[in-house]
């Protein structure tokens, strides 16, 4: 007996919490027709809200109840909309109508839903609406005398919550934007790594454009029907749900009211952080977008909702799907070891070069070199990337890998449709590649204290190697400075020169390489005038280096 009482308090306690925190009344007896027709007692159920989105959690397999009334001379009628969040849900609409014994008479004495009166006046009840599944569904419905509408909501899959809108003013209170006849999303354009979609405007759109926008939602592996069931997704696979118990409570309802709702910080119909699962992004008043950056030969499915920026509610556009376009693989070019290959940018057409080459030891040289300009290069060894920079002038790449490896070059304008020639070499035999070695510099320094009115006197790095310099000479005027700096070539010699604008030719070498410098004075030049000078060093291999051009004055006076 003693065992019994405490059971009894316990499940009293137990219920009277469930009571306290407003949206955890369930009510898990059988939703049958005796049921309904003779023990309906609102206590199990919670009062619908008009003209306010409400957020419901359902547990799995447990009946939830809402109910609405409208009273005679009231407006006779209503719309209900329900928007699944997560799984496939069931819900039904029942209309329990005055009996005929209390036609015409008000109700408001038989508040007390326990009244013997208040279950007559509630006479019959019939089912008006019933769905399953988990698309977005709507029920207008009329009365024309005092009627009490339950709804009931049940979820066999697993707990979810969904989103209930309940309105009386169908000219005015319509929360949801429009969407236009034909509300498709159309594919125009698919490549190997975008795709362009276009869809009708919606009127909503058309006819308040600052307080629309459209959202746009791509992911791998399925569409959404509403932006509440997307947006479930992402914060499943962000982040963890919040405690219902710290959820706050509206605190303006009272008790026949209890419904519990999140605040704007906690539910959000658009979140802005990214998840590498599914890609959100929302574009304005725009009904066209390409969604670039996706994974070759990749099924996307895609969907657009326009959302009311003033409520927050929005409506989906039947999703649709493309599957990019497999990658082709780039045509390149084996690179035979220390072999030169010129290539030619022709400003043109955006044109790229690929060059294969395979390992002979562990080491391996690249040697670039541009011959006007820059261009872009990327060099990836087994498919993964290792060299990625903009090369101006002459340039040796060292890598480390292992024997046999096969690496990728890839050479490209730096700038679209710019017009340059290139040199590349790849060699596994670094200390007998064709390309000479160079300084870290190319540089040609001039000494201000020793120029003179008919001399100038330039030094440069040389190399612990044997090599030959030669040093050219070309008047030019000073208004011709940058038009002679940027046509220079760098890959051309000293035979494209006139025997005229030869200085010299001499060897030098110097093991210790901190003093491998050398210097030379240019005499029998004219007073007050700019020369362009330059220095090429040709290696054993009959491969030059042009150092880097410069232009210096000989001074005025002496």
């Amino acid at each position: 007996m003693m065992g019994g009482i405490k059971t009894y308090w316990l499940l009293r306690s137990v219920y009277l919490t469930f009571l306290l925190f407003g949206c955890m009344c369930y009510s898990n007896i059988p939703p049958s027709d005796y049921y309904r027709r003779n023990f309906f007692n609102p206590h199990h159920s919670l009062v619908l809200p008009d003209g306010r989105e409400t957020t419901i959690y359902l547990l799995k397999d447990i009946t939830k109840r809402y109910y609405f009334a409208l009273e005679e001379n009231s407006t006779p009628h209503f719309s209900v909309t329900v928007t699944p969040c997560d799984v496939p849900i069931e819900w039904s609409i029942l209309h329990y109508k005055a009996s005929h014994a209390f036609y015409r008479k008000t109700a408001e004495k038989y508040q007390n839903f326990d009244d013997l009166k208040t279950q007559l006046y509630y006479k019959t009840v019939s089912t008006l609406f019933h769905y399953k599944g988990n698309s977005v569904e709507s029920y207008v419905g009329t009365s024309s005398y005092s009627s009490l509408f339950v709804l009931e909501f049940f979820s066999t899959e697993r707990d979810t919550h969904i989103s209930v809108y309940l309105t009386t003013d169908l000219a005015h209170g319509n929360l949801f934007p429009e969407l236009p006849g034909d509300p498709r999303i159309d594919v125009s354009t698919v490549s190997h790594n975008s795709v362009s979609l276009v869809w009708k405007p919606s009127p909503s759109a058309v006819k308040q454009k600052e307080n629309i926008e459209y959202c746009l939602l791509v992911n791998e592996k399925h569409n959404y029907k509403s932006l509440c069931a997307a947006d479930t997704a992402i914060r499943s696979a962000g982040r963890k749900w919040p405690d219902l118990a710290s959820l706050p409570l509206l605190q303006h309802l009272d008790d026949h009211q209890r419904v519990m709702l999140f605040s704007n910080s906690d539910f959000r119909i658009i979140h802005k952080t990214s998840n590498i699962d599914v890609r959100q992004m929302c574009i304005g008043n725009k009904n066209a977008y390409t969604v670039s950056n996706l994974s070759s030969n990749t099924q996307y499915y895609f969907d657009v909702f326009v959302v009311n920026l003033l409520t927050n509610a929005s409506a989906a556009y039947t999703g649709t799907f493309a599957k990019t376009w497999l990658e082709p693989k780039p045509k390149f070019t084996l690179l035979k070891d220390g072999k030169i290959i010129q290539i030619n940018f022709d400003g043109k057409r955006q044109k790229v070069y690929n060059f294969e080459y395979q390992a002979l030891h562990k080491k391996v040289q690249f040697t670039l070199q541009t011959c006007k300009g820059q261009m872009r290069a990327q060099i990836s060894r087994n498919g993964r990337l290792l060299v990625s920079e903009s090369i101006q002038g002459l340039r040796h790449i060292t890598l480390k890998g292992k024997l046999m490896d096969k690496y990728l070059a890839t050479l490209k304008p730096a700038e679209p449709l710019s017009n340059t020639t290139a040199i590349i070499q790849a060699s596994s035999h670094i200390h007998k590649s064709l390309f000479p070695f160079f300084p870290i510099s190319l540089k040609i320094k001039s000494f201000n204290k020793l120029r003179t009115c008919n001399s100038i006197t330039i030094a440069w790095l040389g190399t612990q190697e044997r090599n030959m310099y030669c040093v050219y000479k070309k008047q030019i005027q000073e208004d011709q400075v940058w038009r002679a700096m940027s046509s220079v070539d760098s890959c051309s010699g000293p035979e494209s020169r006139p025997k005229s604008e030869k200085v010299l030719c001499k060897y030098f070498h110097e093991i210790n390489i901190q003093r491998a410098v050398t210097t030379e004075r240019i005499g029998g030049l004219e007073k007050g005038t700019s020369y362009l000078l330059d220095v090429y060093l040709i290696g054993s291999s009959g491969v030059l280096v042009r150092y880097q051009s410069k232009v210096v004055k000989t001074r005025k006076t002496c």
